[in-house]
């Protein structure tokens, strides 16, 4: 991947329309189809990006407001599966199926359980998982034991248990996120190939696996920013084909954090050989609780990014194409940043003290939704007329208290 130069530029273009007209909390991209989920008062608005326009809306499934929106991956084609998470503190399981004689979304199932708000929901990469979190402080994750068991995929939203409570963060958990599935780098010879990560109030990022017990554990404790971790957001593309995804985190501190596993040789090498000794059973197995080695994992700050803003960061995006992060906040400023300087070279820096270790700031812009808040900003795939390469050239949506759906082109040289 090509370093970014120094020049780059953020402009608007046309906003989706209608406006919603109320406070919008954030705008997902669907993995593959040009469409665009908006959770806003009760209801999901889906646009469409390849009209600007809406599409459908889903009403009816919650009380009170949706948070969250989350697209199930995986399913067949013209199968539509949203997640939602509401402050009613439940979750909701909508479908939508093009075969079917009423093109209408339909409520199918809803996850109960969390005793206050559901602040995120987020489907691991196989779409097995579902992880819920709340202001209740915990994460609770769900199995498709339907999909697990072997059977095919119904229409009715699938067959959702809970598998397990985890309680450890001391704050209202904000937001989850699943690590992307990298085959042969997010294993390890005691624990499951998928990682959660979570992002709380008490100022902590942690991360959870699955062990060879079936058990959910925390197996680290990110720790360094100074206020609320808004959110956070997993490497899409690691930069070589032995790097475990890093990890992004923003804060109402007003930075922005990069984190990187340490990865041990010595550890390695022993899970290797332990998940070889016996090839029909995981590792560890057989093996007394009290003579396994505990399973934690060691995170670094390895680079904080240049200040941009001045007041909380709520969301920040990372490009699985170019590599460039953006991010947006309280202070209505979008920024743009580039890894790497202009030369190639990439900063070194220490634990203790990162720095920005090749981070550069790129562009601003200020007021990107007027005198409103942005809630929320995502790299998006464009589809519409105005793009010659459909389906490829990047663009930026962010969301915010204006109801307003806006997208950006970003230009680098």
């Amino acid at each position: 991947m090509a370093p970014p130069t120094a020049a780059a530029s953020i402009s608007p273009l046309p906003p989706l329309h209608p406006d919603l007209c109320q406070r919008a909390w954030a705008s997902v991209p669907h993995p593959t189809l040009p469409l665009l989920a908006t959770p806003h008062a009760t209801s999901v608005a889906v646009f469409s990006l390849a009209t600007l326009s809406k599409h459908s809306v889903l009403t009816g499934g919650h009380a009170r407001s949706v948070r969250a929106a989350t697209w199930q991956p995986g399913l067949a084609p013209g199968k539509l599966r949203l997640a939602t998470g509401s402050f009613d503190a439940t979750a909701g399981l909508w479908s939508w199926d093009s075969g079917m004689e009423r093109e209408e979304w339909e409520f199918n199932l809803v996850l109960e359980g969390h005793e206050n708000e559901v602040k995120g929901v987020a489907f691991s990469p196989s779409g097995q998982y579902l992880a819920t979190c709340s202001r209740d402080k915990s994460v609770w994750i769900w199995e498709d034991v339907g999909v697990a068991g072997g059977e095919e995929e119904g229409d009715d939203g699938g067959e959702w248990e809970t598998v397990a409570v985890l309680n450890e963060h001391e704050g209202d958990v904000k937001a989850i996120a699943w690590c992307p599935d990298v085959p042969g780098r997010t294993g390890h010879g005691r624990s499951s190939a998928d990682v959660l990560a979570s992002a709380s109030y008490d100022n902590t990022v942690r991360t959870w696996r699955e062990d060879s017990d079936g058990e959910w554990v925390c197996v680290s404790v990110l720790a360094g920013h100074d206020a609320t971790v808004w959110g956070l957001q997993w490497e899409p593309k690691p930069k070589d084909d032995k790097t475990f995804p890093r990890l992004l985190t923003f804060s109402a501190d007003a930075t922005i954090r990069v984190w990187t596993l340490r990865q041990d040789d010595e550890d390695e090498e022993a899970e290797k050989q332990e998940a070889s000794s016996n090839a029909f059973r995981p590792a560890w197995g057989g093996i007394p609780n009290t003579m396994r080695r505990e399973l934690r994992e060691e995170w670094d700050c390895t680079a904080i990014l240049p200040k941009a803003h001045t007041r909380e960061v709520y969301s920040a995006t990372w490009s699985a194409d170019s590599g460039l992060v953006a991010s947006a906040g309280s202070d209505g400023i979008i920024a743009l940043y580039g890894e790497g300087s202009p030369d190639g070279d990439i900063g070194m820096a220490s634990s203790t003290d990162p720095g920005t270790n090749g981070w550069r700031l790129l562009a601003t812009v200020a007021d990107g939704h007027g005198p409103y808040e942005i809630n929320h900003i995502t790299w998006c795939k464009r589809f519409d007329a105005g793009t010659e390469r459909k389906g490829e050239e990047e663009m930026l949506i962010t969301t915010g208290d204006d109801g307003v759906i806006r997208p950006w082109q970003v230009r680098t040289s």
